[in-house]
């Protein structure tokens, strides 16, 4: 029965959202740097080791808050999909990049390079971070579980993301 109910333990855990820390905003003062999380999921993922396209700006005057941070959309359905569902959309660990969490680390997340793996959203700092990243991403998901939950409280990261010119959502 100890087995049982450890093994129920792990395996709840990785069913849960990896969100409940300080969210990380950028100088745009929107979460994921006001890029709209929802639209993520009508883009084309490429395979592994090619450059997923671009994410899609929200506008300023289409929000909603999650997260203690405010989240841009580029349409009313976007957004009203999102208050529907949060959760589903956000960003797993709160916006920071995946690699840096299976590292122990919290750093920013840029919008321009993400993945969803297993129906969450997945953000990395850098094209180089990407590589390493997508080099075992179940291995590298599996330390970022692990190290999250010691990680999560901390502050959000304050960093700049490094080749990345953040502006803020499109005003309408």
């Amino acid at each position: 029965m100890k087995r049982f109910a450890l093994a129920f333990a792990a395996a709840s855990m990785f069913a849960l959202p990896a969100l409940a820390g300080p969210q990380y905003v950028d100088e745009t003062g929107f979460a994921v740097s006001g890029y709209d999380v929802v639209a993520y999921r009508g883009l084309a993922q490429v395979s592994v080791g090619q450059s997923q396209p671009e994410g899609v700006k929200g506008r300023a005057d289409l929000t909603a808050e999650y997260n203690g941070s405010t989240f841009a959309f580029s349409t009313e359905a976007n957004r009203d999909a999102f208050v529907a569902n949060p959760a589903f959309y956000a960003p797993q660990y709160d916006g920071h990049c995946a690699y840096g969490v299976s590292k122990g680390g919290k750093v920013p997340g840029n919008p321009n390079l993400w993945r969803i793996v297993d129906d969450k959203l997945y953000l990395n700092i850098t094209d180089v971070v990407v590589g390493f990243w997508e080099e075992d991403i179940p291995g590298n998901l599996n330390l970022a579980q692990g190290n999250w939950p010691g990680i999560e409280g901390k502050d959000a990261s304050t960093s700049t993301i490094p080749k990345f010119t953040s502006q803020a959502p499109i005003k309408n």
